[in-house]
């Protein structure tokens, strides 16, 4: 008998150890997840504030061209109020749109050649442009995060586990505008 309770006891240890192996390991993944976002709101904070100084460079060449800029501006209004929403959605949709509408700052640079030679607009033109890099690549790091969370959440056996302690899929950083999914055409 003695035989008998040891192996039971040695099995509900053994149990015990997996269950709470799994756990950390869905813990562990989720605060990557959440690391990756964190990294994502860094970048975008660095946009939303360079994304002033750039419209104020802008507006004293182009003091005509208000609508572009009151689009980049309700752009950047709209897209901090999604990431205050904490909606990876609805974030992605304002960033995206805030994207598209960064480009159309950069295309009145083609129409004054001295917005294109002045300094401070090509420093903060520069710096826009690395912090979108450095967005890409965090939305990179965040996807590979949710992909892994994912996946090991809907694995058999963690997937049960996962469920009863309230571990649910987490949402993908997409692209959700067409257009962007494109090839850019070049002509010369």
């Amino acid at each position: 008998m003695d035989i008998i309770l040891w192996v039971v006891l040695g099995v509900i240890v053994f149990l015990v150890g997996y269950v709470i192996a799994m756990y950390n390991g869905l813990v562990r993944l989720k605060n990557r997840v959440e690391e990756a976002w964190s990294d994502i709101d860094v970048q975008l904070k660095r946009r939303y504030d360079l994304i002033p100084n750039l419209i104020e460079v802008v507006k004293g060449y182009a003091s005509h061209e208000k609508e572009t800029l009151e689009r980049v501006v309700e752009a950047r209004n709209s897209a901090m109020r999604a990431q205050e929403s904490g909606d990876a959605k609805a974030q992605g949709e304002a960033e995206n749109m805030l994207s598209g509408t960064l480009k159309s700052i950069f295309a009145l640079s083609e129409s004054y050649p001295d917005l294109k030679a002045n300094q401070n607009f090509l420093e903060l033109q520069q710096e826009l442009s690395d912090t979108e890099n450095k967005i890409q690549a965090s939305r990179r790091f965040y996807n590979t995060n949710v992909r892994d969370f994912n996946t090991k959440i809907e694995m058999f056996p963690t997937n049960l586990i996962a469920k009863q302690l309230g571990f649910t899929a987490r949402d993908f950083f997409e692209i959700e505008n067409e257009e962007e999914k494109e090839n850019v055409k070049v002509k010369f």
